[in-house]
C-alpha cells in the first residue's frame, strides 16, 4: 500500500509534463489549391497534418475599383462556371475534424491591389458575403459553408490600406473570424507592416523564403540569419498573435532558396525558434510539394 501511495504523485507529474508537452506544441499550416496532385481539400484535412488549411488564392481585386474579386484554384475548379461550389462539403469535412480553413488574399501575381479605404472596405463586404458568414451573395464560389476567417499573402502591389481591410474585416466578423498573414521575412513586410501592426491578427505565418538578398532565411551551413530575422519577427508582432516558421515543403518550391531539410529543422533549426513565448509552429508552401514529399510527415512531432 505505501508503493501505491508513492507512485500516485509520480504519475500525476508524469500526466502534467506530458500534458504540458502536448499543450505548447507548435501547429502546421499549408496552402492548397494551386498544385497539381495535391489532392482534394477534404483529403488534406483528413492527413492529420495540418491545424489551418490556407486555400490560395482570391488572386485577382481592388486596382482602383474596376477589379472585381477573382478566385483562381488553378485546376481544381472555375469559379465562373460555378464548380468550385462542390467544395463547401470538404470544408465542412475539415472544420469537423477541428482544421480551421481560410481563403487567402493575393499571392505572387500583379492583378491586385487597395489604393482607397473605400476599396478596402468594399472587399470586406465581399469577402464577409462569399465567404464567411455574412448574408449570402447570389453565388458564393465555395458553396454555403463558412470559412473561418482571412489569410493576408499580400506579395506584390502597394502597401496601402491593408490595415483598413483588416479593421473592415474584424469590424464585420465582430471577433469570430480568424485574420492571417504571410509576410516576407525582412522586417517590416513592405506590404503587411502596417495591417500587422494593428494587432487584430491571430496568426503571423513569416515566409522564410525567396529572400536571400535580405540575409532572413536559412543559407545552407548556417542559420544564423534566419535566427535573427525569427528574433526581430517574435518582438515585434504585437499580440495575441503567435509566429509562425514559414518554409517550403520541398527542395524546389521556391525559386531563392530557404529550404531547409527535414534532419536540419529537427537537430538545429526548430530547437532554436520554439523557445519565443510567441512560437506558434510550422507553415508550408504548399500542399502538394507536401504530399509529394512527405516534409511535414518527417517534422510534425517536433513541431
Amino acid at each position: 500500500m505505501a508503493s501505491s501511495r508513492l507512485c500516485r504523485p509520480l504519475v500525476a507529474a508524469s500526466f502534467l509534463a506530458a500534458f504540458a508537452a502536448v499543450s505548447s506544441a507548435g501547429k502546421v499550416a499549408v496552402y492548397w489549391g494551386q498544385g497539381g496532385g495535391e489532392g482534394t481539400l477534404a483529403d488534406t484535412c483528413a492527413s492529420g497534418l495540418y491545424d489551418f488549411v490556407n486555400i490560395a488564392f482570391v488572386s485577382a481585386f481592388g486596382n482602383g475599383g474596376g477589379q472585381p474579386p477573382v478566385l483562381n484554384l488553378a485546376d481544381h475548379c472555375d469559379p465562373a462556371a460555378g464548380t468550385c461550389a462542390v467544395f463547401s462539403s470538404d470544408i465542412r469535412s475539415c472544420q469537423a475534424r477541428g482544421v480551421k480553413v481560410l481563403i487567402s488574399l493575393g499571392g505572387a501575381t500583379r492583378t491586385y491591389s487597395l489604393t482607397s479605404a473605400e476599396e478596402a472596405r468594399g472587399l470586406a463586404d465581399y469577402l464577409w458575403d462569399n465567404f464567411l458568414g455574412g448574408a449570402s451573395a447570389a453565388s458564393r464560389p465555395l458553396g454555403d459553408a463558412a470559412l473561418d476567417g482571412v489569410d493576408f499573402d499580400i506579395e506584390q502591389g502597394g502597401g496601402d490600406h491593408y490595415d483598413e481591410l483588416a479593421r473592415a474585416l474584424s469590424s464585420r466578423c465582430g471577433g469570430a473570424c480568424l485574420l492571417t498573414a504571410a509576410p516576407q521575412c525582412p522586417y517590416p513586410d513592405a506590404h503587411l507592416g502596417k495591417a500587422i501592426g494593428t494587432g487584430l491578427f491571430s496568426h503571423v505565418w513569416v515566409q522564410f523564403y525567396n529572400n536571400p538578398m535580405a540575409r532572413c532565411q536559412y543559407a545552407p551551413g548556417g542559420a544564423s540569419d534566419l535566427e535573427d530575422a525569427w528574433a526581430r519577427w517574435t518582438a515585434a508582432v504585437p499580440p495575441p498573435a503567435d509566429v509562425f516558421l514559414g518554409l517550403p515543403a520541398a527542395e524546389g518550391a521556391t525559386e531563392k532558396g530557404g529550404y531547409i531539410d527535414a534532419d536540419t529543422l529537427k537537430s538545429q533549426v526548430l530547437p532554436a525558434v520554439r523557445g519565443a513565448a510567441n512560437y506558434g509552429g510550422l507553415m508550408l508552401w504548399d500542399r502538394a510539394r507536401d504530399a509529394a514529399s512527405g516534409y511535414s510527415s518527417s517534422v510534425r512531432g517536433s513541431v
